[in-house]
């Protein structure tokens, strides 16, 4: 995955979550937030639940997820 660095609204701390990402500055994790999208729930109704949310987080979660996958064809093939 590229660096972290990249992501500066994700962060991953071992003592934080167990290490899983999470959003920087909050104890919610990425994991979680893909979750309520994938229900359905809309990034209204997510800032709603957890109203710590900044504008921008929804978005820069979906693109931690993005860049997670984006795995090079010839790394997938192995």
């Amino acid at each position: 995955m590229k660096d972290e660095l990249a992501h500066p609204r994700i962060s991953i701390d071992p003592e934080i979550m167990l290490g899983k990402p999470c959003i920087t500055g909050t104890r919610i994790p990425i994991y979680l937030i893909l979750r309520y999208l994938a229900s359905g729930q809309s990034e209204s109704d997510i800032r709603e639940a957890f109203p710590n949310l900044r504008d921008g987080d929804v978005q820069a979660v979906l693109q931690y997820a993005a860049d997670a996958f984006d795995v090079p064809l010839e790394s997938a093939a192995e």
